[in-house]
């Protein structure tokens, strides 16, 4: 214990959309088997994002939740750490539309600018993003010394948006939240022992997208044609000849003289097959230099200890889809095992894994290899050893992903929350036990490290509720979601109340682009 450093999580707040799509409704407008979607993928619901809500409104009151159950003064945090990857301005970090709201809120209470001593930034690395955010302000508040009692918060907040009718669709989800980063946390203590793993790919990302001007008026005379306009041929090059002489140059897209026009898309492009390759390859690496730190300071005997997953009584993990875990899990449980007697019991039962020299040294032979190791790792998963496992590990952690979808950079926290509030409900003592965390963010990079679950836990976790409130949601049919997808309703579909709120995104001048938020009481 005594490497254990008592620096760490003191207490954790989620706010979600009060609207959702239950994905029954989701299987029926797109024609999915619903039974794959829920049985298969373990979803039930996707929160979605009202008119009023973004990823600054959604962080701002999942920050007010925490100072407000926790009566903490703005002065004393020292920082504010935002991970997301649906940031709302490519220059202003979404942090300081955060530090806005909270100004607007606590400045009657604490004064004006009582959070003008706070340090705030926003942290991207696709899903992994708050992960980074949160190692960030461990350090930060250890390096000040227990005496200096540094309070840090590190925010996440994302909308997991995705193309309608695209192969993602059905992994959407939104929310945001907050975590309180103190030395001697009630919840959680943290470690300096990280293992790490980075390789640049791309199996998911969000890139800058351009359209070229010509590009653009073709698809207008096209829509001109289809609702039974007359369009002459060699129109579209005429008036892209006219563009440099025409007062249009000065307006809009035209404005700035160029070919072509960058368009924002919170969409992303992905490729979800290689992206779970990529994930399940990361773990496995950034898992294998975790066990060798922990080797290294003495944490972990491989010749004495038992195996190193099994002494994690949980294990929380990034969850794009509630059985993202499950699914991956298997090649880290896998070379935590090899040469411990369990491995020859499994291989007796599976069969032997598949060796790379055994293929072909070709694209083929690659291609091959890899499906044989996907259908080994399926193997796997099924033995009674990995599903006895995962009940007992990981379970508990997908309740919450089930009926919300994926945060991106908060999964991994909702899993957490979602598996202490499980064991709270349960009387489960966790009281110096450890957990096990694996985060993970497309492009790649995983990291993997381990808390010790603190006394007063439970003290913490009574006041969350996050499944009574989860219950207390707004169902919305397939009108409303495809409206809110598209950002073409003009009201909010439920009013804003106790909350903070989008209320102006201003047209035009200098404050072009600019949003105005407000609290609503």
């Amino acid at each position: 214990m005594s490497n254990v450093a008592e620096v760490g999580i003191d207490d954790i707040a989620i706010h979600f959309p009060k609207l959702y799509f239950d994905m029954k409704d989701f299987a029926e407008m797109r024609g999915a088997d619903f039974g794959k979607l829920n049985k298969g993928l373990g979803l039930t619901a996707m929160s979605i994002p009202d008119k009023h809500e973004d990823t600054a409104t959604m962080g701002a009151n999942a920050v007010t939740r925490l100072l407000d159950r926790n009566g903490i003064d703005p002065s004393n945090i020292g920082r504010m750490y935002l991970g997301t990857e649906s940031a709302l301005d490519g220059s202003k970090p979404t942090a300081t539309y955060i530090l806005d709201m909270l100004e607007q809120r606590y400045s009657k209470q604490y004064g004006k600018d009582c959070f003008r001593n706070c340090d705030v930034v926003d942290m991207t690395f696709a899903c992994i993003g708050a992960v980074d955010a949160l190692h960030n302000t461990l350090d930060w508040v250890a390096r000040g010394g227990e005496e200096e009692n540094r309070l840090g918060i590190v925010v996440f907040s994302d909308n997991a948006k995705y193309d309608l009718e695209s192969s993602g669709e059905y992994t959407q989800g939104a929310g945001g939240g907050a975590l309180i980063v103190r030395h001697n946390p009630r919840l959680i203590s943290i470690p300096d022992r990280w293992g790490v793993s980075t390789t640049p790919v791309h199996d998911f990302f969000k890139p800058r997208r351009e359209v070229s001007i010509k590009s653009v008026i073709t698809h207008v005379l096209q829509l001109a044609k289809e609702t039974g306009h007359n369009v002459k041929e060699g129109l579209a090059d005429r008036m892209v000849k006219h563009l440099p002489e025409s007062t249009v140059r000065r307006l809009g897209i035209f404005a700035h003289g160029e070919e072509m026009v960058s368009v924002h898309r919170d969409e992303p492009i992905f490729d979800g097959a290689f992206s779970n390759r990529c994930y399940q390859e990361a773990v496995k690496t950034a898992f294998l230099d975790f066990q060798r730190r922990a080797k290294k300071q003495g944490r972990y005997d491989p010749k004495k200890d038992e195996i190193l997953t099994e002494q994690w009584v949980r294990i929380i993990m990034h969850l794009p889809y509630a059985f993202q875990g499950k699914r991956m899990f298997p090649d880290v449980f896998r070379h935590d095992r090899r040469e411990k007697p369990i491995w020859d019991e499994l291989i007796a039962e599976i069969g032997t894994e598949p060796r790379y020299v055994d293929f072909e040294d070709t694209p083929e032979g690659e291609i091959e290899y890899d499906k044989a190791q996907d259908a080994f790792r399926r193997a796997i998963s099924k033995t009674a050893a990995y599903q006895e496992f995962h009940a007992a590990s990981i379970e508990k952690g997908q309740r919450a992903s089930s009926l919300i979808g994926n945060q991106y950079t908060g999964s991994i926290f909702l899993a957490m929350m979602s598996t202490f509030e499980s064991d709270y409900e349960d009387n489960s003592l966790l009281e110096g036990k450890y957990f096990g965390m694996c985060g993970y963010g497309s492009g790649a990079k995983a990291k993997v490290f381990e808390g010790l679950v603190s006394a007063k836990w439970r003290e913490v976790v009574a006041s969350w509720n996050l499944f009574e409130r989860l219950a207390g949601r707004q169902a919305i049919d397939k009108m409303t979601y495809e409206s809110l997808h598209k950002g073409i309703l003009t009201e909010s579909v439920l009013e804003p109340s106790g909350e903070f709120a989008l209320v102006e995104i201003e047209s035009e001048g200098v404050r072009e682009g600019a949003r105005t938020y407000s609290w609503m009481g």
